[in-house]
């Protein structure tokens, strides 16, 4: 079985709802980014998602460790018409749907963008295909919803209290699924 160790990608400094938007993460704190890459494993492969925050602090932790391809299905949610703009003036457009999104996620989801079950089931699939590589430990660069997904699946809890995680830019989870259910050694580690 394979130990995942999550790395959320660096800070985008982004106050709005960022999803499939391709922002640059600030990787300049290189302190935390040299104690994060001492803590992971020295030998496991570093995968990431498609989008530029997660390839480039994937990139700045890689060092000698083999890289897979890039996977689009580990990217955060799609946030639809709602991508890049403040919660407040969501609100003050939609102020239900946004609040049934966020106080009941499941299958409510922003125009044009994804529900928590859709991202869910992306993001399953290519862990799962990960997990089949057969790696006893797998380096996985992605975001706040997408590694908040394997939290859920790990604990069994629902999609409210995944949400009550905090998960900091350049912080560490880390999964280990050789016990059914999986177990959560660690949430939100900043080395």
């Amino acid at each position: 079985m394979t130990r995942l160790w999550c790395v959320r990608h660096g800070p985008t400094h982004a106050r709005t709802m960022v999803g499939w938007s391709d922002l640059p993460a600030d990787l300049s704190d290189t302190g935390a980014i040299e104690r994060l890459r001492a803590e992971l494993p020295a030998t496991a492969p570093v995968v990431s998602s498609d989008l530029t925050r997660a390839r480039t602090t994937a990139d700045a932790l890689q060092g000698n460790r083999p890289r897979l391809a890039d996977d689009p299905d580990l990217r955060e949610m799609h946030f639809g018409a709602w991508e890049l703009r403040h919660f407040a003036e969501i609100e003050a457009e939609d102020a239900d749907r946004i609040r049934a999104f966020w106080e009941h996620p499941g299958d409510v989801r922003p125009p044009g963008g994804e529900s928590w079950h859709q991202i869910v089931r992306r993001v399953d699939c290519a862990i799962d295909r990960l997990l089949s590589l057969g790696h006893p430990d797998i380096i996985v660069i992605a975001h706040f919803g997408a590694i908040l997904t394997q939290v859920q699946r790990a604990l069994a809890i629902d999609a409210y209290e995944a949400f009550s995680h905090r998960l900091e830019p350049l912080s560490l989870t880390e999964i280990d699924t050789a016990t059914d259910p999986w177990a959560v050694a660690r949430i939100n580690h900043r080395p």
